[in-house]
């Protein structure tokens, strides 16, 4: 067993390699989407191999694709990781004065883009002849709410773009992984198991899920921060880090508390006070090229996972008509949940006009949707929500990704 485990992880460490290395050597895309396109083109040319009865390849890939299980690949592995790496480099004196303003994109957003996606697909999928129940279509508004940064952020830098943008596009984003994976642990026993949640409990629920989650991760950055602060070796002071992001993570499991908010919350106290207060200057320059080096390799392998996925993704007409309204719909929904509040109230979000813009058409989807649509019970439901997840990915990271740059560029030198 470990010793498969081990040939599967070294497996995804080369495809990756090579992946990254084709990019940046022939396509030149942005790094994670240039990653995610490449897997996706060979696997598509492997799929046009297998039409012409080169099936060998083909049948390899498949059988490496469901040989790793995505979804605790992500939840249980990269994703303590990714989440404290984003974390520890945000500066925190600038979230500090845009709290609220983040907090409020990245929760009560998050619940209105559950709402509103659940709600739209709910309506117009039986005009397609689909029948999906009201508990499945909010899964999948809870499940394709978050946001990746990753690629966005990289471009913002690129471009020059305001720092305040920035952080809010970046923090929101880091905060609301968490409130969609706790949002979809609440929609599960309603969709999967058909309990009706009541007030009480869904409170209570979110309560320890959230607020516990934040609380810990608060306690985890301080212990250490402490422990960093008594000793001057960076190799130790690395060590710990990434001792307490994992065992902090599976404690927050294990208290039933979300480890994704968790792992933002201990990332941030050690970004901010460690690098402040406690660390030597040679300490921070290792433990900051250390987990950026990390965050990178761990981007690589997730986004080409990502683009490998495709082959066991199956589309037919109806599915790839659900497909394209899922990507209409939660364009929508990002607005409504994103977009308007920065656009109806300028003077309290305090972001330059035209950030509504990049807000909203930065609202790129990642690896968490497909890992969280992964988890539900197998069947024609979650078919279903498995290829409308992956083409709202897809398309958020091709499509979205690739015009970003001009939508910043334009949103923000042009008046509103």
């Amino acid at each position: 067993m470990i010793s498969c485990m081990f040939q599967i992880a070294v497996a995804c460490l080369v495809v990756a390699a090579l992946v990254a290395y084709a990019n940046e050597r022939w396509v030149r895309l942005p790094g994670t989407i240039g990653v995610m396109a490449v897997a996706m083109l060979l696997s598509l040319v492997q799929l046009g191999l297998e039409r012409m009865g080169f099936d060998s390849l083909h049948a390899m890939e498949v059988r490496f694709v469901r040989s790793i299980d995505f979804g605790m690949v992500l939840m249980q592995g990269l994703l303590s990781l990714l989440l404290f790496a984003g974390a520890l480099h945000i500066d925190v004196s600038l979230l500090r004065r845009y709290r609220w303003q983040v907090g409020v994109l990245a929760f009560v957003g998050t619940v209105v883009s559950t709402a509103v996606v659940g709600l739209a697909m709910w309506a117009v999928l039986p005009l397609l002849g689909i029948a999906l129940p009201l508990g499945y279509c909010l899964l999948f508004g809870a499940l394709i709410s978050p946001t990746d940064p990753i690629a966005v952020i990289a471009i913002l830098r690129s471009v020059g773009a305001p720092d305040t943008v920035e952080m809010v596009v970046s923090g929101e984003s880091l905060f609301n992984d968490g409130v969609g994976v706790v949002l979809f642990t609440l929609l599960f026993g309603f969709a999967v198991g058909g309990q009706t949640p009541g007030i009480a409990p869904t409170a209570q629920m979110f309560l320890q899920e959230a607020v516990g989650g934040l609380a810990l991760g608060t306690l985890l950055g301080a212990a250490m921060v402490w422990m960093l602060g008594r000793i001057d070796n960076y190799k130790v002071e690395v060590l710990l880090t990434v001792a307490g992001v994992l065992g902090g993570y599976e404690l927050a499991q294990a208290l039933h508390m979300s480890g994704p908010l968790a792992m933002v919350m201990a990332g941030l106290v050690v970004g901010h006070q460690g690098r402040r207060l406690s660390l030597s200057d040679i300490s921070r320059q290792h433990l900051g090229l250390f987990w950026e080096l990390l965050d990178e390799m761990l981007n690589a392998v997730l986004f080409v996972l990502l683009g490998l996925q495709v082959v066991v993704v199956e589309f037919d007409r109806a599915t790839l008509l659900a497909t394209a309204l899922a990507v209409l719909v939660t364009l929508a929904a990002r607005f409504i949940a994103v977009g308007l509040p920065v656009r109806m109230l300028p003077d309290w979000f305090r972001l330059p006009r035209g950030a509504w813009k990049v807000l909203t058409w930065g609202g790129l989807r990642g690896g968490i949707p497909v890992a969280l649509v992964l988890a539900l019970p197998a069947g024609p439901r979650r078919e279903l929500l498995l290829a409308m997840t992956y083409g709202v990915v897809v398309f958020s990271i091709l499509v979205q990704g690739l015009t970003i740059k001009s939508v910043v560029r334009r949103a923000l030198d042009a008046p509103d």
